[in-house]
């Protein structure tokens, strides 16, 4: 019998037909949508009078542009007013499930999706936003797509895609203390680059994806498209089923066993091929830090920025360019780089975990005055899960701001914007030149702990130093 990757088995499940320019007509079990991307796709579909085909398949809910810092509609924001109240009625037309700012359900669509169990292994899964990996933590294939994609799943839920090929990435060994998931996938970026993963899916593995939580894994996957990887997932395994039992949308009890059944046939089979092979070992990550305007520019913080005189070719020029544009000093040391905002948040680090991990660390610490720090909960249920164990009060006590569920600072597309040339610590997962508002603004990636130690110094320096007690 063949032996197949979990990659290649679910592409041959979902397998609907071949098309005669060499790409599949892939069937799509979940489509998720949020206020940004769907409503020229719903627009194409009335202007056609195609009705949605699955609508029981699409889930959707408000993120990229619902502000954070307001409760009660209409916003202040007549952009975020329309946009979602846009949703709401395409939603109602359509018969699609609709996770309101009402429902107590809303958030960040990545965030959402697995806590309602939505996710699921062997399942494809597309949504209208680049970081829609986060899903193949569960062993599940998601694709990020754009608007006429979004359309075209709405009228036939399927889509047009390449097959890729398949590289397994192996971390091995035990991290060390205060190296976080969010440091992991920061430096498979930065070693194999922001283009490494073109025509690739990436099948993390070793020993320290098998000991991540379910979130840690989610971490890791979400961060895939900046390596350039079209896919990123993880094997389900004992993990993945006990985060997913007794969710909303899981499967039911009675059925629960067949399901986990099924679910583990489609893990990699031992000893099937791959494209490509790549491993690292998990002592050699320590805490990493972005200095640049993609996230391959990272370094670990004990180490220099680097310098372009000692570089050549297009790594000089790109060097050059971003150390001009985040005002850096080439050969200069990133601890003590000062910083004006720190944001905790984003559907790369702001689970219930991650929150966990900070408030546990900041007693007696404050953050520093004359620092905006802004912490915003994945999701509603996150943020109820939150103040049910007074975090809230544990982070506004230190200094940050507690915020209402959404996608925030991450990329600026709402209220929570940086202002000129600000500097801001970051949890999110771009760094690009203008990512979080500004045309000049500045974004150094780190994992939340790192945030947490750089509001409270004013600074980029090393969490162990910070809380070592």
């Amino acid at each position: 019998m063949e032996k197949l990757n979990l990659f290649q088995k679910v592409w041959k499940q979902h397998n609907v037909g071949q098309l005669e320019n060499g790409q599949t007509q892939l069937f799509v079990g979940r489509h998720l949508i949020h206020e940004v991307t769907s409503p020229q796709a719903f627009g194409m579909l009335r202007e056609k009078n195609i009705p949605v085909r699955y609508p029981e398949r699409t889930f959707a809910t408000v993120d990229h542009i619902v502000p954070t810092d307001e409760v009660n509609e209409p916003y202040s924001d007549p952009l975020a007013d329309a946009m979602i109240r846009e949703l709401r009625k395409n939603c109602d037309d359509t018969g699609v499930t609709f996770f309101d700012v009402s429902s107590g359900k809303q958030g960040i669509v990545h965030v959402v999706g697995p806590e309602q169990g939505l996710t699921q292994p062997g399942m494809t899964i597309a949504c209208g936003d680049s970081h829609t990996f986060t899903h193949g933590a569960f062993g599940a294939i998601a694709f990020g797509v754009g608007t006429s994609q979004v359309r075209d799943l709405l009228a036939t839920q399927t889509l047009a895609l390449s097959p890729l090929k398949v590289r397994r990435i192996e971390v091995n060994g035990e991290l060390p203390p205060g190296v976080y998931a969010k440091d992991v996938i920061l430096h498979i970026i930065r070693k194999l680059g922001v283009n490494g993963g073109t025509g690739y899916a990436y099948e993390y593995a070793g020993s320290v994806f098998d000991n991540f939580s379910m979130e840690e894994r989610m971490t890791a996957c979400n961060m895939s498209i900046e390596g350039g990887a079209r896919v990123g997932y993880v094997n389900p395994d004992k993990k993945t089923y006990d985060f997913l039992k007794g969710k909303p949308y899981s499967p039911s009890l009675d059925n629960w066993q067949k399901s986990v059944d099924a679910w583990s046939s489609l893990a990699s089979d031992e000893g099937c091929d791959y494209d490509d092979f790549v491993q690292f070992e998990a002592s050699d990550i320590s805490p990493t830090v972005t200095w640049g305007i993609n996230p391959s520019q990272a370094i670990f913080i004990d180490e220099n920025i680097p310098d372009p005189h000692k570089q050549s070719g297009s790594e000089a020029s790109s060097t050059t360019e971003a150390l001009e544009y985040m005002k850096l000093e080439a050969g200069a040391p990133i601890k003590g780089t000062p910083v004006d905002v720190a944001f905790i948040g984003s559907c790369t680090n702001g689970r219930i975990s991650d929150l966990e991990e900070v408030a546990s660390k900041l007693n007696g610490h404050k953050v520093k005055t004359g620092i905006k720090a802004i912490i915003v909960p994945g999701s509603q249920i996150v943020s109820k899960i939150a103040e049910e164990k007074g975090l809230d009060v544990i982070f506004k006590q230190a200094g940050f701001e507690w915020r209402n569920a959404g996608c925030s600072m991450c990329l600026a597309m709402n209220p929570d914007k940086l202002i000129g040339d600000q500097l801001c610590a970051s949890s999110s997962n771009r760094n690009f030149k203008g990512r979080q508002g500004s045309p000049t603004g500045r974004t150094m990636l780190m994992s939340p702990l790192m945030v947490a130690a750089a509001a409270i110094r004013g600074e980029i320096c090393d969490s162990r130093e910070v809380f070592s007690n």
